[in-house]
């Protein structure tokens, strides 16, 4: 039986990771797949276990517990992302992010480059590396005319917006599971995977600002000074991003999960959005094919409407399926496979039982297939404390590992879709600045581990 269940989780992750081909959304094979596979051990009454994290073994519980579980688990990282998503679409809606357009006063190409890719690595550890990408590559195309031009600075993009994500706890989706899951504080992530994360981006754009491609200064007209949509624009903005910087002070000064100081956050920023909507000021609203909103039209009501729901119910389908295969013990049982056959590489203090080799084919993985169910299976398989090396080399290699394919992350694949930009043409062009910007954190990180290790 187990074996089936296996086979159709397999089936579901081709059908998740070929969903441009079959032109499926994934959320369809990831939803059907959590349903399957927990029908199956119901209908089948298979014994379902949870991780005694104190003694690492197994121990045998109801099917309706263990299910609880893990819906409570996964719905802690899903209300998460929901106020996440909303302070994201509030800022949007007063217009916010036409704040970054007053950092932009250079027209060199090099220099330009740098600026992008350091705003995407700013950015993508506050508001995540999916929206970073999206409201850079806006700003890009209004600057950059030239087609050719603008997909490197997009490619360069992703790949700083992915570095980005990977040191912070509220950047990416993988090191947000982590955050949650209490694999990782916040403190400790940071001085972890901070410097790694900066030569990830920083030495491809240093390598690319060298190319010919980049020589020059950019084929444009002087930039408009336009006018933000809302006075209230800056405010907004600098709000949002100082109500999400707030959650992981919130989670260290409580200890409450983080979900709570999102909503903390939410609160406040909505407060502020509800008063500043009801003074005299309009905004085009694109859907209404540019015709102004009313003065009394909730913020809150229409950034709710925005949010990226599919997004939602694909996390929650493929980490309850997970759940699904870690509550048979199939997760577990794997990764003592993994810690008596993968030598360990590179490390002397392998406390962790995660070999380096395993943690870097994790990040080349990510790059073919989605990082998010890769980064769940690894909650599930490893037994080892909170801030052990590996949960933070683990967040690197997965968060930065998918820059080498555009398909490769949420960033990658939403500049695919507005830039046009061709697998092939960012194979070619991008995807070795990618491995190099890996690798060179990868290394960064396995010193800077050995020397705190020492230090300590």
């Amino acid at each position: 039986m187990e074996a089936i269940l296996i086979i159709i989780f397999i089936v579901g992750y081709l059908a998740i990771a070929l969903e441009h081909n079959l032109k499926v959304d994934k959320l369809v094979p990831a939803l059907g797949m959590m349903a399957i596979l927990w029908a199956i051990i119901a209908v089948a009454h298979l014994d379902v276990f949870e991780v005694n994290t104190a003694t690492k073994s197994l121990e045998q519980h109801h099917i309706e517990g263990v299910l609880l579980h893990h819906l409570g688990k996964t719905a802690e990282i899903l209300v998460f992302l929901l106020g996440a998503m909303t302070i994201v679409e509030i800022i949007d809606y007063f217009d916010g992010f036409s704040t970054i357009k007053s950092y932009v006063k250079t027209k060199r190409k090099s220099s330009l480059l740098w600026l992008f890719t350091t705003l995407a690595f700013i950015l993508s550890a506050i508001i995540d590396n999916l929206t970073a990408t999206i409201v850079l590559i806006t700003i890009l195309q209004k600057i950059v005319k030239e087609k050719e031009v603008r997909l490197w600075y997009a490619g360069l993009i992703v790949i700083a917006a992915n570095a980005g994500g990977a040191w912070s706890p509220i950047g990416d989706v993988t090191t947000t599971m982590l955050w949650i899951a209490n694999k990782v504080t916040a403190s400790s992530l940071i001085e972890h995977v901070l410097l790694p994360s900066i030569f990830c981006y920083a030495v491809p754009t240093f390598i690319a600002s060298k190319l010919k491609i980049f020589k020059g200064k950019i084929a444009t007209e002087e930039l408009k000074d336009e006018k933000p949509t809302s006075k209230h624009s800056a405010t907004m903005f600098y709000l949002g991003l100082a109500g999400i910087l707030f959650v992981p002070i919130f989670k260290t000064i409580t200890h409450l999960p983080p979900y709570m100081g999102m909503m903390l956050s939410l609160a406040i920023v909505s407060i502020f959005a509800e008063y500043f909507s009801s003074s005299k000021f309009t905004m085009a609203d694109a859907s209404t094919g540019g015709g102004a909103l009313p003065a009394s039209h909730s913020p809150i009501h229409h950034s709710l409407s925005k949010i990226e729901m599919p997004s939602i119910l694909f996390f929650l389908g493929i980490l309850m399926a997970v759940a699904a295969l870690e509550s048979l013990g199939m997760l577990f049982e794997f990764a003592g496979v993994l810690e008596s056959s993968v030598p360990l590489l590179g490390t002397e203090h392998a406390s962790t039982h995660i070999s380096d080799l395993v943690v870097l084919l994790l990040g080349i993985g990510s790059a073919i297939i989605d990082n998010v169910p890769l980064v769940a299976a690894s909650i599930g398989m490893f037994s080892i404390p909170t801030d052990e090396p590996a949960w933070h080399f683990i967040a690197y290699s997965a968060g930065t590992g998918g820059s080498m394919l555009i398909i490769g992350s949420a960033a990658g694949v939403v500049a695919m879709g507005m830039e046009k930009i061709d697998f092939f043409w960012y194979f070619k062009k991008i995807a070795w600045l990618a491995l190099i910007g890996f690798l060179s954190g990868f290394a960064v990180f396995v010193l800077l581990r050995d020397f705190l290790l020492n230090a300590a």
